[in-house]
């Protein structure tokens, strides 16, 4: 892509090169996912065994290289507003895809923290872009000072882990410290590498760079960093934990509970009082990590089918929420006052969008929610944990439903920024379509997992 910011002068042209690009490399991991052995998981195994591509990652791989096709056929005439250099942006973007692969398919420690950095860095960047904006650049300079700090946290987890187990690799890890009973040694890493994940899923108590960078962000960039380089997060997590941690699963998992439980009341509660819908959305993600958190605690094979589906739910219906946004000239509550009456299918598929985030019934955020939050259920403890997120859950419901409100029921005349052109409204259907899809036939979702 950067080469083709040297050769092609057009935004418009490198925009759609990056989308024809995006749309290929769907087609590569289809085709990667058709080849993935299931029967010889050995032929799956690259780098001297650092990688390690099992059937149910390459299918994660696929679906998340799905919804940024999908981002970038919504945003790509946005992404070209932001300044000059298009062609970076769209391969800084690359990038972070390099790294969501990389995360879904460590078989090493050094693997995931390659990973994590191939898609920390590009954000930092991503998020200072718009150079005419000061919130931007202090939304980068914030990411990046946080960011390193929780590096060094990561570090040290996997230097004291190494010291434990005397291995890198994930798998040795289990057995090892599976083997020596409680390390403390190993104790102390495992809390070290959960304080860092915490950091990068933004879980209270380490959320509160989280607000002010999707904040300061241009709006585009903030689509992407709160949906598919969270839900890459997320799966890194949940393969670290459920792989090498889980036979010690009794030592850390009260303290991911009150992580979990501090994230939901923190994430719901503030977007409460926002004033802001992009500022709510950002508390928002707090609290739907909150959710996907449940996915870690869990620790058995229903975890890995939570997480896919609330991955693409969740994603899907942020990026489609983001994409009527960025058409929003006034981003707060009072600028969609009438939206339903100036652009009826604008406010409809709004509606459907937080339907889904808010966990309404024939949406996909419904059946994300019920997965992970049975998949906890299954191991039969935390139950104090699950009866406090469906009361959070419910009051996610008011803030989401202050935007329906304001479209259906209060007067106004909005204004958009940009017009809503024939092809934004035939995309928005498509991800309309896909969450409603979510809702009633999860299953479609799952058949590699």
């Amino acid at each position: 892509m950067m080469f083709a910011s040297v050769m092609v002068n057009n935004k418009k042209s490198i925009a759609t090169i990056a989308t024809l690009l995006f749309a290929v490399l769907l087609g590569i991991n289809v085709w990667d996912l058709s080849t993935t052995s299931v029967s010889d998981p050995g032929k799956n195994v690259f780098f001297n065994g650092m990688l390690r591509v099992e059937h149910y990652s390459a299918w994660f791989n696929t679906l998340m290289t799905g919804c940024t096709l999908l981002y970038a056929l919504l945003m790509a005439g946005e992404i070209r507003k932001v300044g000059a250099h298009v062609g970076e942006y769209f391969a800084l973007i690359f990038f972070m895809l390099c790294g969501l692969y990389l995360l879904s398919s460590y078989n090493n420690l050094l693997m995931m923290f390659l990973g994590i950095e191939i898609l920390s860095i590009p954000q930092y960047i991503l998020a200072g872009s718009d150079k005419r904006n000061l919130k931007s650049s202090e939304a980068s300079l914030k990411y990046f000072l946080m960011g390193s700090f929780t590096t060094g946290i990561l570090l040290m987890g996997i230097a004291l882990l190494y010291g434990a187990a005397r291995s890198f690799e994930i798998g040795n890890l289990a057995a090892m410290l599976h083997s020596d009973g409680l390390n403390p040694l190993a104790l102390a890493g495992i809390m070290f590498v959960m304080i860092a994940f915490a950091f990068k899923v933004s879980a209270a108590p380490m959320h509160m760079w989280t607000p002010d960078v999707y904040d300061g962000s241009p709006t585009p960039f903030t689509a992407y960093m709160s949906t598919v380089v969270k839900a890459a997060a997320f799966f890194a997590f949940l393969r670290l934990f459920n792989v090498s941690f889980n036979n010690l699963s009794a030592h850390w998992t009260l303290v991911l509970a009150v992580i979990t439980a501090a994230t939901l009341l923190v994430g719901n509660v503030t977007a409460v009082f926002q004033q802001s819908v992009k500022r709510m959305l950002a508390y928002s993600s707090i609290a739907q990590a909150g959710f996907m958190l449940f996915a870690v605690l869990a620790v058995n094979s229903f975890a890995w089918q939570g997480i896919i589906i609330y991955a693409v739910a969740y994603s899907v219906a942020t990026i489609g929420l983001f994409a009527v946004l960025v058409k929003m000239k006034d981003y707060t509550y009072d600028g969609f006052n009438g939206l339903a009456k100036k652009d009826p299918m604008l406010a409809f598929v709004t509606t459907i969008f937080l339907f889904s985030l808010a966990g309404i019934p024939l949406t996909g955020g419904f059946m994300a929610k019920y997965y992970v939050l049975l998949a906890v259920v299954q191991q039969g403890q935390l139950m104090w944990l699950v009866i406090f997120a469906l009361l959070m859950a419910a009051i996610s419901v008011y803030y989401y439903f202050r935007v329906i409100m304001a479209m259906y029921f209060k007067p106004g005349t909005p204004e958009m920024s940009s017009p809503v052109t024939v092809g934004d409204r035939v995309m928005l259907v498509i991800t309309c379509t896909i969450i409603i899809l979510l809702g009633i036939a999860p299953q479609l979702f799952l058949t590699n997992v």
